[in-house]
């Protein structure tokens, strides 16, 4: 799977549904399915737990994708 595939346009409602089980790339399977962890979580601990993974996640695909457009 390649890291990102800038013809494949990243989808703001996580809507991936035509590529189920095959991501496009990594960062797509990022918006898929790894932000969407955060919001399944039961205990307090846990989604407190997951929302700083996935702020970080968030992070990570903000300063690769400003790299990866020769922003940063």
């Amino acid at each position: 799977m390649p890291m990102y595939d800038p013809k494949v346009p990243i989808n703001s409602n996580n809507d991936y549904t035509e590529f189920i089980g095959n991501d496009p790339s990594t960062i797509h399977h990022f918006y898929h399915k790894l932000f969407k962890l955060k919001d399944n979580m039961n205990t307090k601990a846990a989604k407190d737990l997951a929302q700083s993974r996935s702020d970080f996640l968030e992070t990570f695909v903000e300063e690769f994708l400003d790299e990866w457009n020769g922003i940063k």
